[in-house]
Formats: structure tokens, sequence, C-alpha cells
């Protein structure tokens, strides 16, 4: 995903969620352009981060316990934990 492409989704995330507000002093007001700019500019930084980095937390969950590995290690052997246990999982949840 290139930073245009983010930043396009991002734009049309914030544009779909109009009116957005903020509280200031207990009073409910909209956003100011600036906020708006601040906004699509954020959602685009979190955009980009999941599209480079989301893969690594969705290895970390798809992973069995460390104990289980072990387990698997010393009745399988090293080869075949790699290949039946850590590749599938990089393979559903390749880096981008």
């Amino acid at each position: 995903m290139t930073e245009q492409q983010a930043l396009d989704q991002a734009t049309q995330e914030i544009e779909d969620a109009k009116p957005l507000y903020k509280q200031v002093n207990n009073e409910r007001l909209e956003f100011s352009d600036s906020d708006y700019e601040q906004a699509i500019e954020d959602r685009k930084n979190s955009i980009l981060d999941e599209y480079n980095f989301g893969y690594i937390q969705a290895r970390q969950e798809a992973y069995p316990a460390i104990g289980e590995q072990l387990d698997y290690i010393f009745h399988n052997g090293l080869d075949a934990w790699k290949a039946d246990i850590i590749q599938p999982i990089k393979d559903q949840f390749p880096k981008p």
C-alpha cells in the first residue's frame, strides 16, 4: 500500500464519518478544518501501520503456546515443527 492510497482511504473514512465532534471546556464543538486534517493524517498513519506491521500481531495470536510448541518439537522434531506449526502460519499471514 502506498502512502497516497492510505491517504485516500483515510480521507474517505473521515469524510464518511462527518460531522465529528470534540469536547472543549464541557462544550461540544464540531471539528475545525485543522482538526479534520489531523484526523486524516492520524488515520493514514494507522492504516499504514496496520498494513506494514499487522502481520506480526496476527502471527503472534496464531502461534500455539510455547509449551505446546516445545512438546511438539520433543515428540516430532524440529523439522516437523517448522513444517507443521510455523510455516502454515507464516503462509497465512505473510509480510507485506
